[in-house]
């Protein structure tokens, strides 16, 4: 449940967001904006993430999910005008094409969208927003303090969506209770700063299409851990992905460099 994840990471990194900003400035307007609109954007995700599995299976979810990089490129190009270059939706395509075929989603053999595969799809579109909200909130803030003011905020809004539904806050399992730290600690606090961290220096573009390398690590560390056996196929999405996030990367640094000519000619 989201409103554990997001509200543990919130009181693991607390002591240290107090560290961060003792004795500085107060917050700008500009930096609570950006991080309480990513909070907002962080529990819409969550909500929809899951609700989705409940009506779709975890490939569909997870394929759909996995859309997100689109929407970033198609915002970036079409409202912030970034330049991307032909080869850079190839690498996306590739990629978005390769992980479906690693995650083994049956919505390939059989194309139909139903009503769990919609909300999945709305979550991508909210994980999207909030790395181009990352992206401009990183400029005003540092890493820690801008991603434990999301994840408190988007904790709070969880909260009390789960209170005004009467959805249930206890009585899961210790093997549950469990499962929601791991993902507080790890998913949430160390995922979410590295993600952060990197829309502090790189383009949501080129950080969203390499974050769906995630199924193939999954999928390759469930081979040594859980006895599990990839098929050829899955091999070859495998490379698909990697090949496609090259690709994307490759085109960011032609763009680099091409920006850099144009600037010592002027």
């Amino acid at each position: 449940m989201g409103v554990y994840r997001l509200g543990i990471a919130s009181l693991v990194m607390a002591p240290l967001f107090i560290f961060r900003r003792w004795g500085k400035a107060r917050l700008t307007k500009w930096a609570l904006f950006f991080a309480l609109l990513g909070g907002l954007l962080t529990a819409l995700d969550h909500a929809f993430w899951n609700t989705a599995v409940l009506y779709t299976t975890a490939a569909n979810a997870t394929l759909f999910g996995n859309t997100a990089p689109l929407w970033v490129a198609l915002i970036a190009w079409l409202i912030f005008k970034e330049r991307l270059k032909p080869m850079f939706w190839i690498g996306l395509a590739l990629t978005l094409t390769g992980a479906a075929i690693v995650l083994g989603s049956d919505f390939l053999l059989h194309p139909d969208l139903g009503t769990g595969d919609m909300i999945a799809l709305g979550a991508a579109i909210f994980y999207g927003g909030y790395l181009l909200v990352t992206q401009r909130g990183r400029q005003h803030l540092d890493t820690l303090s801008y991603v434990w003011l999301v994840s408190l905020s988007s904790a709070l809004i969880l909260l009390g969506v789960s209170l005004g539904m009467e959805l249930p806050l206890t009585g899961f399992s210790s093997q549950t209770y469990l499962a929601f730290l791991g993902a507080a600690l790890v998913s949430q606090v160390l995922g979410y700063l590295a993600v952060a961290y990197a829309l502090g220096h790189l383009p949501a573009s080129l950080v969203s299409p390499t974050l769906i390398g995630q199924p193939v690590v999954t999928a390759l560390l469930s081979i040594p851990f859980l006895g599990e056996v990839m098929s050829p196929a899955q091999w070859i999405g495998g490379v698909g992905v990697l090949a496609g996030i090259y690709l994307v990367h490759h085109n960011r640094q032609e763009t680099t460099s091409a920006l850099g000519e144009e600037i010592a000619l002027t």
